[in-house]
C-alpha cells in the first residue's frame, strides 16, 4: 500500500524547531561536520540541518501567509447598519434594503408596539427583546428595518441606533459579538431574520445564555429582535418527538420551548384579509405614483393573489412590481 504523505508542520511547530536549532552551541554544529568531511559522499550534517532550517522557515512563512488577516479596526460611525461575520468582522451596509414604515399596512398594532419598545431602548430606558412570529410575507423583517430607520430619522449621529444582522447559522458566535458591543458607545439592535432550529441543532443554547441566564447576561446597550414563522422557534414534530421519546417528556420539552419565553415581547402576524391586501396594493401604487383605474387595479390584484394562493404584504409588493413593469413606471420614491 502507498505510504500516506506526512502532514506539513504547523507554524508553531516549525518555529519551535528553528528556535531549538538556533540555541544549539556552535561547537555542537561544527564538530560533526569535521568528522563527516572524512567520509566520501553525502552532505555534511551541518549542511543537512541548514537545509532543514531553510525548509521549515519557508513552510512557516507560507502557513502564516494563508492565515485569515486580522480584522480591521471597527468604525461604528461608518454606517447605521452592519452584518456580523463569525470571524469577528462587522461589515458595513451603506444602504439598507427596506420599505417606508407608512407602506406597511394591516400590522398597525404590531408596528406601534415595536416602535414604542425600540424608542424606549434608544432613550436608555428598559425594553424587551422581541420575537416577531407568524405568517410568512406579512412584513416581520420589514417592520424591524423600518422601525430602526424611523427611530433614527430625528436623532443626532451620536445618538443613532445601530442595526446589526446576524445570520441564523452564525448564532453560536453571538457571545463573541456581545463582547465586542458591550463597551461600545452606541445602542444596538441585533437582528436575526427567519430564526428557527431543527433536528439536533444545539446552537439555540448560545442564544438562551445571551437572552437570559448567562453570568454576564445581555449588555444594557444591546437588544435582540428576531423573526420566525414558528412561535416556539422549533418545528412541531421536534416538540412532539421530545414528548414521546424522552424519559421525562415535560422537562425535555420545557428546555426547548423555554427559548421563546426569553423574548419578553411576542408580536404575532396573521394572514391578512382581502381588504387589507387591497389597501397594501393601493398604498404602494399611491406611493410610487402608478396611475391605474381603481376597478381594474382591484380586479388584477385579486387575480394575482389567487394565482399565488395567498394574500400578504409580500404578494402585494410582487404584484406592484409586475404592474409597474408593465406600465413602464420606475419604483423610486417620489
Amino acid at each position: 500500500m502507498p505510504k500516506k504523505p506526512a502532514k506539513a508542520p504547523s507554524p508553531a511547530s516549525a518555529k519551535t524547531v528553528l528556535r531549538a536549532l538556533a540555541k544549539r552551541p556552535k561547537a555542537a554544529v561544527q564538530k560533526p561536520a569535521k568528522v563527516a568531511a572524512k567520509r566520501p559522499g553525502g552532505p555534511a550534517p551541518a549542511d543537512t540541518r541548514e537545509r532543514i532550517a531553510t525548509a521549515l522557515e519557508a513552510i512557516a512563512a507560507h502557513l502564516a501567509a494563508t492565515r485569515t488577516a486580522a480584522a480591521p479596526a471597527l468604525d461604528l460611525n461608518a454606517a447605521d447598519a452592519f452584518v456580523w461575520h463569525p470571524d469577528g468582522r462587522l461589515s458595513t451596509v451603506p444602504r439598507v434594503s427596506r420599505v417606508e414604515i407608512d407602506l406597511l399596512k394591516g400590522i398597525d398594532r404590531m408596528r406601534d408596539i415595536l416602535i414604542e419598545n425600540t424608542e424606549r431602548f434608544a432613550n436608555g430606558l428598559p425594553a424587551n427583546n422581541a420575537l416577531l412570529w407568524g405568517a410568512r410575507g406579512m412584513g416581520k423583517s420589514s417592520l424591524v428595518k423600518a422601525a430602526h430607520a424611523s427611530i433614527n430619522a430625528t436623532r443626532k449621529p451620536a445618538d443613532r441606533l445601530k442595526l446589526i444582522e446576524i445570520h441564523r447559522e452564525d448564532i453560536e458566535s453571538l457571545p463573541a459579538l456581545m463582547d465586542i458591543l458591550r463597551a461600545a458607545p452606541f445602542h444596538f439592535i441585533v437582528f436575526c431574520d427567519d430564526l428557527s432550529f431543527d433536528g439536533n441543532d444545539a446552537s439555540y443554547k448560545s442564544l438562551k445564555a445571551v437572552l437570559e441566564g448567562g453570568i454576564e447576561g445581555r449588555p444594557e446597550n444591546v437588544i435582540l429582535y428576531a423573526t420566525s414563522n414558528r412561535r416556539h422557534l422549533l418545528a412541531r414534530e421536534m416538540i412532539e418527538n421530545e414528548r414521546s421519546t424522552a424519559i421525562n417528556p415535560g422537562e425535555a420539552v420545557e428546555e426547548k420551548v423555554s427559548l421563546s419565553d426569553r423574548f419578553g415581547l411576542w408580536l404575532g402576524f396573521h394572514r391578512c384579509s382581502q381588504d387589507e391586501y387591497l389597501a397594501m396594493v393601493r398604498g404602494y401604487c399611491s406611493h410610487f405614483a402608478i396611475k391605474v383605474d381603481d376597478e381594474a387595479l382591484e380586479r388584477e390584484a385579486l387575480e394575482w393573489a389567487t394565482t399565488r394562493g395567498s394574500r400578504s404584504g409580500r404578494v402585494a409588493w410582487q404584484f406592484t412590481q409586475d404592474l409597474a413593469g408593465r406600465l413602464g413606471v420606475r419604483l423610486s420614491a417620489k
